[in-house]
């Protein structure tokens, strides 16, 4: 059967993307770096996760972040307030970040700082259920955030995501007592195409759940020992 133009296209393109996030990998790997993509539907809780993160972790890691929006820099100017290096990259259209994109922000890092001084970079993908999953960045693990607010059934509409997740973080489990969520239907529905996912509740706003999210960071550089973790700043509101 011939394929269609489209699906050979798209075969062709995933192809050279992921030529593009190996590439990436080996400038991490030659570095010590472990990376980290972080996605999720908009409203999740991204960002305000990376805050928590490097408030608690930056004095033990070092840190920095590649941070990918359609438009402006507001998410990478709140997380600049933490010290920690951030590129900014503005995919306008696009409603996700590739390698291609990501390799501008490595090549900006390079020149900027020395990056075999660095333990992590953390890569936050555009707010997106559907593409950001498709498309690797170079990455060692891929993260995905569902707050109790999206509902169960968001594991089975949006399969390829939380295929792909290393970890999931169920995010905003302060609101958990005010909505009609089943925690357990949310891990059931999301068992059933990935039985190694790591799955995490957390709440940005109490810290539930937040060390245990440190400790898997921690796990995830190679051949060291897991960072511990420390209290997060307080001045985080949201969830």
């Amino acid at each position: 059967m011939h394929q269609t133009f489209d699906a050979a296209l798209e075969i062709n393109l995933l192809h050279a993307n992921q030529e593009g996030a190996d590439h990436n990998r080996a400038h991490f790997d030659e570095w010590g770096i472990t990376c980290l993509n972080i996605m999720s539907s908009p409203g999740a809780g991204k960002t305000v996760l990376i805050e928590r993160t490097l408030a608690a972790l930056r004095d033990r890691l070092r840190i920095a972040v590649i941070e990918g929006d359609m438009t402006t820099e507001l998410d990478a100017d709140r997380l600049r307030q933490y010290g920690v290096p951030v590129f900014a990259i503005n995919t306008g259209r696009s409603c996700h970040l590739d390698s291609r994109m990501v390799a501008g922000g490595i090549h900006r890092f390079s020149e900027e700082q020395d990056p075999t001084q660095f333990d992590l970079v953390i890569v936050e993908n555009v707010g997106n259920l559907v593409c950001p999953a498709e498309f690797e960045v170079g990455e060692h693990a891929k993260v995905a955030l569902l707050s109790v607010t999206e509902g169960e059934d968001k594991p089975l509409k949006y399969p390829v995501m939380f295929q792909e997740a290393d970890c999931l973080l169920v995010t905003k489990m302060d609101l958990a007592p005010y909505l009609k969520i089943d925690l357990e239907r949310i891990e059931a529905n999301v068992r059933q195409m990935n039985p190694h996912c790591t799955i995490l509740p957390i709440s940005a706003q109490t810290g539930e759940g937040l060390e245990a999210w440190f400790d898997w960071v921690g796990t995830q550089r190679p051949g060291r020992s897991p960072a511990p973790a420390t209290e997060a700043h307080s001045s985080v509101s949201a969830s």
